[in-house]
């Protein structure tokens, strides 16, 4: 199988290590533990990311957006990150209701260690990408489906994987102070996700889509 990394590629043992977990588990078993829809004959799941719908076969984790689909950008296509994110959801996520709480990143489990990565990588980055194109922010929000709230100067909430949401806040900079930024991650995140580290990459994979439908704008 052509995994389309390069041999010398940081993502490659990670990704084929995810990927030999996933073929040997039963997708039946998958789609019971995630709340994932499996269609038994066309060996395919059914996964929603950031307002896409993707088909993703098992055993071979080949991925194609819905036709129709008219973002235009797919990062579950496109983007190493968000491939081995899914991957490891799909092998060792489990699904669980939310409550309506959203949560800081320091207030996960594990937050408190990993806070200065991922305020360089995802909260800063945020900020300054969309804290003064507010109206960039707001047209690539309604694009990809995200509810309007009435917090800071900006802010949405948006479905980031089946029934995980995301909000993100901003404010925009002036001459005394920078924009600034907050991501707020819905109650069951936690339990889909048990590492600090996915959930930067969750931050990583949002704000590099929002990147890429800018540049449309």
């Amino acid at each position: 199988m052509d995994l389309g990394y390069e041999k010398d590629s940081k993502e490659r043992l990670p990704f084929e290590h995810y990927l030999k977990v996933y073929q040997d588990l039963k997708p039946e078993e998958i789609s019971q533990r995630t709340g994932i829809p499996y269609d038994s004959e066309t060996s395919t799941f059914r996964l929603r990311l950031m307002g896409v719908t993707y088909k993703i076969t098992h055993p071979g984790y080949a991925v194609t957006h819905s036709d129709g689909e008219k973002i235009g950008w797919f990062p579950l296509e496109q983007k190493a990150n968000a491939r081995i994110l899914v991957l490891r959801f799909l092998t060792s996520g489990t699904a669980a209701p939310s409550f309506g709480k959203f949560l800081t990143y320091r207030e996960i489990p594990w937050g408190e260690v990993y806070f200065k990565q991922f305020h360089g990588r995802c909260i800063l980055r945020l900020a300054y990408g969309f804290g003064n194109r507010t109206e960039q922010f707001e047209a690539i929000m309604d694009k990809i489906g995200g509810e309007k709230l009435a917090i800071g100067d900006a802010s949405y909430e948006f479905e980031f994987l089946n029934e995980l949401r995301l909000r993100m806040i901003l404010w925009a900079g002036d001459d005394e102070f920078p924009p600034s930024a907050q991501i707020l991650f819905s109650d069951n995140f936690p339990v889909a996700f048990n590492q600090g580290e996915d959930m930067a990459v969750v931050g990583d994979v949002s704000i590099d889509m929002l990147k890429e439908l800018q540049k449309a704008l």
